[in-house]
């Protein structure tokens, strides 16, 4: 009778553990994009879960420890602005952040973490986080989604979903749905870049088993065993020191030990050790290997990173630093996990490339118009341990204005009601090297959470919802979709001006300076007849000759296409919150900007496809 009832007992936990409750939408993975994915969603009022495998929240940026901030420093918005802001309040103010040279955003892993954590927790009313838990299938069935996982306490679950979100760190949900994906360079015949091989390959960007050291105090020996197999000429040109030649084999100067070591120190002080180059890259690519072959070649790149460490304790003298033992809850003081710079990159509606980045208003595909995250980091490639690193394209730094991404790259191609982020867009390789960085993918993941929760009310499929309403919730969210990093967030006009530029009635000038990439607006600049383009919106002859447009003739122009100007121009010029009127006066790109978008709305006139060609 007894073994009857408990047999009975586990059969019926079986049942509840197999029977699928219902959540709009599933996030699998708890990274930099997926917590803001799941966090966008929850806000606007959809039910969401993220399934996360490790203990921490924020993958990149805090469980691989680059917490060092690449690029978007002066367009800081959305989730990531908000991300940035606690780490200010949590530290003392944003000059407090500026410890490390790389960045104007250093911060140490745990505290991210427990901000990504806290920044969960304020929407627990509409997001369920579940850690420690691993997936173990995502299938389409006719009610949705079918994601199983097992929980922290092993036990076996489900869930009924409308929308999957992979922001795993290497696209495995796209891989086990089905998705076409590449992997490695693409050939210059495929995407058409200049720079690109001729012959596509299997080659990614190194990763990096990040370490964090910590000064233990004069005369403290924090020497670890030496690794087997260590080399110390591995790490010769890393820094200034007897084994170095003064120049690398990339014809780049060596720094001095104290300029490396100082490149990633956070605000308490431990040094983040993800150096290029000659430090502790390490070419493994894992993409496609089961998990026993991934975990063997993290093993590798963790033995790696110890001999640099090493190095740096033995060769250099710098024996005082050493793993820090308060930052990450492992045993052996290094990250949870490795950093990818690569992964797999599916085959979505658009396919973002280098030259749509480096020339968005002449590429074949007005791209800009669809933006949803922005960029201004430089393409930044690691291939320096490719055990053939000679033969492969010279990829440092190539340049390109400050860019915006593409809807279509997070929509997969031929699969439904799934959106991929995080690394796993659809880009090329090439300008993989400025999509991975941690400002832009976190943008990606919240522009998914937008889509998907739009998808839920809006009773559509993903790729059914207009690309013009997932980008004015970003708008109203606080986000940018257009790279111009002239015209801040709190600018009283900067919606306008993000709307305006999306059309492309008035463009962005691209810039580059030192390791910048710059859009700029030009907010002030006089408006000039030859930089408007009012087609599709109207393609008849403006009337206004050449040179620069007074506000009198920007009026006039706009009465003559039928806007609503009261009679009370000044007053009416005042309520747009516009200052100095004057007909005589040269209007401002800014000033056009503003009377355009409120009296015409050319934004939301026209809705754009995929590819940003306008759809009638």
């Amino acid at each position: 009778m007894r073994r009857g009832v408990v047999l009975f007992s586990l059969i019926c936990m079986l049942i509840c553990s197999c029977t699928p409750s219902r959540v709009p939408i599933v996030v699998v993975g708890g990274g930099a994009s997926g917590v803001c994915a799941g966090v966008q969603s929850a806000r606007m009022g959809v039910k969401t879960l993220i399934i996360e495998e490790s203990k921490w929240l924020g993958g990149m940026l805090t469980s691989a420890g680059v917490s060092c901030v690449d690029g978007n420093y002066k367009m800081r918005s959305g989730i990531f602005g908000e991300f940035a802001d606690s780490l200010a309040v949590r530290y003392g103010g944003y000059s407090a952040l500026q410890t490390g040279w790389v960045s104007n955003i250093n911060f140490d892993p745990h505290i991210g973490q427990q901000v990504f954590t806290n920044i969960c927790n304020s929407c627990s009313d509409y997001l369920t986080v579940e850690r420690c838990a691993r997936v173990l299938s995502v299938r389409r069935c006719r009610d949705g989604w079918r994601v199983v996982w097992r929980d922290d306490e092993g036990v076996r679950r489900c869930v009924l979903a409308d929308v999957v979100i992979d922001a795993t760190e290497l696209g495995d949900v796209a891989k086990a749905c089905g998705v076409e994906y590449r992997i490695g360079m693409d050939s210059r015949s495929d995407t058409g870049e200049s720079i690109a091989p001729e012959v596509a390959n299997d080659v990614i960007q190194d990763l990096t088993y990040v370490a964090f050291l910590k000064d233990y105090g004069e005369g403290a020996d924090m020497t670890i065993p030496q690794p087997e197999g260590y080399d110390p000429m591995l790490f010769a040109n890393s820094c200034i020191n007897p084994l170095s030649s003064g120049t690398t084999e990339t014809g780049q100067t060596v720094w001095s030990a104290g300029m490396m070591i100082s490149y990633g120190r956070t605000p308490s002080g431990h040094y983040m050790i993800n150096w290029p180059i000659y430090g502790n890259d390490y070419y493994a690519n894992v993409v496609d290997s089961s998990s026993e072959e991934r975990a063997e070649a993290f093993e590798r790149a963790k033995k790696f990173t110890l001999s640099f460490v090493y190095f740096i304790q033995t060769q250099l003298g710098m024996k005082n630093l050493g793993i820090a033992d308060d930052i990450f809850p492992t045993e052996d003081g290094l990250p949870i996990f490795p950093y990818h710079r690569e992964s797999r990159r599916i085959v979505g509606e658009a396919f973002f490339t280098m030259d749509a980045a480096a020339t968005p208003y002449d590429y074949k595909y007005p791209y800009y118009r669809t933006g949803i995250a922005v960029g201004d980091y430089a393409v930044d490639h690691h291939h320096f341990r490719h055990p053939e690193w000679r033969s492969l394209p010279d990829l440092h730094f190539y340049p390109i204005p400050s860019f915006c991404v593409p809807l279509g790259v997070i929509i997969p191609r031929g699969v439904d009601d799934l959106l991929v982020v995080e690394k796993s867009v659809s880009v090329s390789n090439l300008i993989n090297g400025a999509t991975r960085l941690q400002p832009v993918v976190m943008q990606l993941g919240q522009a998914a959470g937008a889509l998907a929760a739009l998808s839920i009310t809006q009773k559509r499929s993903v790729d059914r919802v207009a690309v013009r309403s997932v980008q004015a919730q970003l708008l109203m969210d606080g986000c940018y979709i257009m790279p111009f990093v002239d015209v801040a967030k709190d600018d009283a006009h900067f919606c306008a001006i993000q709307r305006i530029g999306a059309t492309g009635i008035l463009r962005g000038e691209g810039r580059n300076v030192g390791w910048e990439n710059q859009t700029l607006f030009r907010p002030n600049d006089p408006l000039l007849v030859e930089e408007i383009y009012a087609e599709p919106f109207y393609t008849g002859d403006l009337g206004l000759g050449r040179g620069e447009v007074t506000i009198g003739e920007l009026l006039g122009t706009v009465r003559q296409l039928g806007g609503d100007v009261p009679f009370l121009t000044e007053e009416w010029w005042s309520s747009l919150g516009l200052e100095n009127y004057s007909e005589k006066r040269v209007a401002t790109r800014l000033e056009a900007a503003v009377v355009v978008d409120a009296l015409f709305a050319p934004f939301s006139l026209l809705n754009v496809d995929f590819t940003g060609n306008f759809k009638r």
